[in-house]
């Protein structure tokens, strides 16, 4: 019996269309809406032995709804069906290569959802009184130890969900600090390069985001710099290595040229993963580190959450970081409280953070050690080195210095041959079994391909990365793009529009 004739036991009428829709098949997977039937649950609940309340005791009438909502009705056996179904088209970090420039997404470790799973972490309330929740007290001030002496720091916040909220924890503070002293500048600078989340957060922060231009070695241009830098500006947000993949050489006169105009010196640590046990932000001049634990840390990356982007601070601004923090109790050795910093800035999350996530960072941290974590940095270096130069020749390098993690290659000459876009080598790539580079970022480079294959790939992975990226290169200028424009062919959705699903998005379901 063919996927196409499923009985019609297992199909059911979709809303608005006479056929039905089978269960499986290669054409798509039905919407939990399609697979509905009334009557069928996925959950169960033990009996409690509390008398039954009606809906109107718990709540005013005039609250509440004429009708049941219009959700899905599927058994558990369906729903785990659906889900696995879907979750096996899906390519993850588990599945192979995953080389998505600035995003680090390396493989996670299992240890550490072991760690995470234990009932002495997991089975915890953070409304607990503090002195029933010691071990998670304890760990949470260690793992801040430790984030602050990788990033040569004076303290920290864990509270941020990922980096995007440690990016405007960050801009929160710098707004803080600078208030403090009674100054009231509206400006933040950010380089051309940067990642799009810095310009929305110091828009979110209150602030106006000037450009920096890049230089031709693609690194921030100094000169420019210094004739932006002015009594209205509150800071500069930096990640280095830079978006490109380069280290900011001039880090230092950077890092002056704020500081002498009262500003103040702000690390996305998107590239942190290349430089641990190597140099410190603080080191380099930065006063404040937002820490991307999903990329650095090997966490759970992706889909919304859950993320972790802790915040860490020289010892001027650690009295307006986020709290309660982990802090000892004076005269009791080995005992935590928590306390609220001399003059927060409050909350930036519900109860301490995503915890779970922070003690998978913490299992990752512990398990390699500092020798560990300079290794992670040193190999992941090294891979990106030895990709970029296989592909030296067949992809342009505009900005071709020594990279460090990932690098960014153009493809725009073999557009000029072919007629191929990085994004139809990117759909090709598909084909060969590995996630497509980042695509068209940083915009400064024409047809980018930024490319990040992390540590933990092999170089028998590595070489096979470059083989595949060398082939569809090498296909496209021989037959014109024809394939690479009609590629993905091999997966269960072929090719989307993807600027129209952005633009025009259905987050809800219409039948």
């Amino acid at each position: 019996m063919s996927e196409r004739t499923v009985p019609d036991l297992l199909t059911r009428p979709s809303a608005g269309r006479a056929a039905s829709m089978p269960l499986m098949g290669r054409e798509g997977e039905p919407t939990v809406f399609e697979l509905s039937s009334p009557g069928r649950k996925a959950w169960s609940f033990r009996e409690t032995g509390l008398p039954e309340w009606a809906p109107e005791d718990l709540v005013p009438a005039e609250h509440l709804a004429g009708a049941p909502p219009a959700l899905p009705e599927m058994s558990e056996r369906d729903l785990v069906a659906h889900m696995s179904r879907l979750s096996s088209r899906n390519y993850s970090v588990d599945h192979g290569a995953y080389p998505l420039g600035s995003c680090t997404m390396k493989y996670n470790p299992k240890l550490c959802d072991a760690v995470a799973a234990m009932p002495a972490l997991a089975h915890c309330h953070p409304a607990q009184p503090d002195d029933q929740i010691q071990g998670w007290l304890a760990l949470l001030a260690d793992l801040e130890r430790i984030l602050c002496e990788v990033t040569g720091t004076a303290a920290a916040t864990l509270q941020p969900a990922a980096g995007a909220q440690g990016e405007l924890t960050g801009l929160l503070l710098m707004r803080a600090w600078h208030e403090s002293r009674g100054r009231t500048p509206t400006k933040v600078l950010i380089p051309d390069s940067a990642h799009g989340t810095n310009p929305a957060s110091a828009a979110m922060a209150g602030y106006e985001a000037v450009e920096v231009p890049s230089d031709g070695r693609g690194l921030v241009d100094l000169d420019a710099l210094r004739r932006l830098v002015s009594d209205d500006v509150a800071g500069l947000m930096l990640t280095n290595p830079n978006t490109v993949g380069l280290f900011e050489v001039d880090i230092e006169p950077i890092a002056a040229a704020l500081h002498a105009a009262d500003g103040l010196l702000y690390y996305d640590g998107a590239n942190l993963n290349a430089i641990l046990g190597a140099v410190r932000p603080g080191d380099m001049g930065f006063d404040i580190v937002h820490l991307n634990l999903h990329k650095t840390f090997a966490t759970p990356h992706g889909g919304g959450g859950p993320g972790a982007g802790p915040v860490a601070v020289s010892e001027r601004l650690a009295p307006f970081l986020p709290g309660p923090l982990p802090r000892p109790v004076p005269g009791e050795e080995g005992r935590y409280r928590w306390e609220m910093p001399e003059r927060s800035i409050g909350r930036i999350h519900g109860w301490h953070g995503n915890a779970l996530v922070l003690a998978r960072a913490y299992a990752y941290i512990l398990f390699h050690g500092g020798e560990g974590l300079a290794e992670i940095a040193r190999t992941a270096v090294l891979n990106a080195r030895y990709l970029k130069e296989r592909l030296r020749g067949t992809y342009d390098f505009p900005y071709d210095g020594p990279c460090m993690h990932e690098f960014v290659a153009s493809s725009a000459g073999i557009k000029r041959k072919s007629g191929a876009k990085a994004l139809d080598l990117a759909k090709r790539l598909i084909e060969e079994g590995f996630h497509p580079p980042t695509m068209y970022f940083p915009l400064i480079v024409d047809e980018a391909l930024m490319v990040e294959p992390t540590e933990t790939e092999s170089p028998q992975t590595v070489e096979a990365l470059a083989q595949a990226l060398l082939a569809v290169a090498a296909e496209a200028e021989a037959d014109g793009g024809a394939a690479a424009r009609a590629a993905p062919r091999t997966t269960p959705v072929g090719r989307v529009d993807e600027a129209a699903a952005a633009r025009q998005l259905r987050l809800t379901w219409s039948g």
